[in-house]
C-alpha cells in the first residue's frame, strides 16, 4: 500500500510540474510576439553556436576538475577525462529526466568505487554541488553592482551569499558538527546510521585538513558560472541580440536560482519567464529574453547527447568492484 501511495505521489507530483511548465509556456506564447521568438531563432549564426559549445565543453572540463580536487581529500585519485565524461552522463540525465538529481545519482554511482563508500562518494557529490551554489550567488551578487537598472529583491541574493559562505566554512571548520546535527536518525536504524554518520565525519575531517583545495576548488566552481554566463552570451550573439554582460551576469545566475524550486520539468517555464521578466525590467526586449532562454536551453540539450552515447558504450568509468557500502 506504502509502494502505490509512493507511485501516486510521485505521478501527482510530476504532474503538478509539468502543468506549471506548459501553463507558464502557453502564458508567456500569449503575451510574446512569437513570429519575432521564431524569426530570431532561424537566424541563428552557427559560428556563435560553436563558440558556445565551446565554452560548454570547457564548462564540463572545469567541473571535472573541480572535481577531482574534491575527489583528491580522500586520498582518491581520479583523472579528470574520466570524471569530465561523468559529468557530460550526469548532464545528459538531467536533461532527459524529469529531475536534477539523476546526473548526481551517476555521478555518485561512478565514483563510490574509487572512495570505497556510497556516503563518502555522496558527500563529496553534495560538496561540490555546495561550492558550486556559492559561487552561483556570488557572480549573480557581483553583477547586480554593474547593472544600470536596479532590480528589486538583488539584496537578497547578497543574503544568500553570505548564509551559502557561512554555512560551508562552519561545516568544512566544524566535521563533527553534521554528523552531530543527524544523529536523531539513528531512531530509525542505528546501526546502519551511525556506520554512515562516522564516514562522513571522517571524509568532513579530511576535508577540513585540505584547506587549500577547497580554495581551488570554489575558483573552479567561480569559473564554471562565469562559463555558464559566457554560453549564453554566445548564444545571444548567434542570435543577433545585444545582451551587455553585466545584464548577463545577473540574469544567468538569477534564473540558474530560480530553478533551483523543485516546481518544474527540469526549469521549462520557469527559465523562460525569468529570462522575459528580467529582459524587460533591464529594458531589453521580451522576444529576445525568451529566443535566448528557448535557444540556449536547446543547445544544452544538444550538447547533453552525447552523454547518453558515452553512457550507453562504456563498460564503467571505474572498473573497481563497488563495496560493500549498500543500504
Amino acid at each position: 500500500m506504502s509502494d502505490a501511495s509512493g507511485r501516486a505521489r510521485r505521478a501527482v507530483s510530476l504532474l503538478v510540474k509539468l502543468s506549471v511548465s506548459v501553463g507558464l509556456l502557453v502564458l508567456l506564447f500569449r503575451q510574446t510576439d512569437v513570429g519575432a521568438v521564431t524569426g530570431r531563432l532561424r537566424q541563428i549564426d552557427p559560428r556563435w553556436v560553436a563558440v558556445a559549445l565551446l565554452a560548454q565543453a570547457l564548462l564540463l572540463v572545469v567541473s571535472g576538475w573541480r572535481w577531482r580536487r574534491l575527489l583528491s581529500t580522500q586520498n582518491v585519485h581520479a583523472s579528470t577525462l574520466q570524471l569530465t565524461l561523468s559529468c557530460l552522463v550526469a548532464n545528459f540525465f538531467n536533461n532527459f529526466l524529469p529531475s536534477n538529481i539523476g546526473g548526481d545519482v551517476m555521478r555518485i554511482a561512478d565514483t563510490a568505487p574509487l572512495t570505497g563508500s556510497r556516503t563518502v562518494a555522496t558527500a563529496v557529490v553534495l560538496l561540490d554541488r555546495m561550492l558550486g551554489l556559492i559561487a552561483l550567488f556570488a557572480v549573480a551578487a557581483t553583477g547586480s553592482l554593474l547593472l544600470r537598472h536596479a532590480l528589486p529583491g538583488t539584496g537578497y541574493l547578497w543574503v544568500l551569499l553570505v548564509f551559502g559562505a557561512v554555512s560551508a566554512t562552519i561545516v568544512v571548520s566544524q566535521p563533527a558538527l553534521v554528523p552531530r546535527l543527524l544523529r536523531p536518525l539513528t531512531r530509525v536504524r542505528e546501526d546502519w546510521v551511525t556506520e554512515r554518520l562516522s564516514r562522513l565525519e571522517d571524509m568532513l575531517a579530511r576535508v577540513s585538513g585540505r584547506r587549500a583545495v577547497m580554495v581551488q576548488a570554489f575558483a573552479g566552481a567561480l569559473v564554471v558560472q562565469l562559463l555558464g554566463v559566457a554560453f549564453y552570451l554566445c548564444v545571444a550573439y548567434g542570435l543577433h541580440i545585444e545582451l551587455p554582460v553585466r545584464d548577463a551576469l545577473v540574469i544567468v545566475p538569477v534564473s540558474l536560482v530560480i530553478q533551483l524550486a523543485p516546481v518544474s520539468i527540469n526549469g521549462f517555464g520557469v527559465r523562460e519567464a525569468v529570462f522575459s521578466y528580467l529582459f524587460a525590467r533591464l529594458g531589453h526586449a521580451v522576444d529576445a529574453g525568451l529566443a535566448l532562454s528557448i535557444g540556449g536551453a536547446a543547445l544544452l540539450i544538444l550538447a547533453s547527447l552525447p552523454g547518453g552515447l558515452v553512457f550507453l558504450t562504456r563498460r564503467s568509468l571505474m572498473m573497481t568492484p563497488a563495496p560493500s557500502d549498500t543500504p
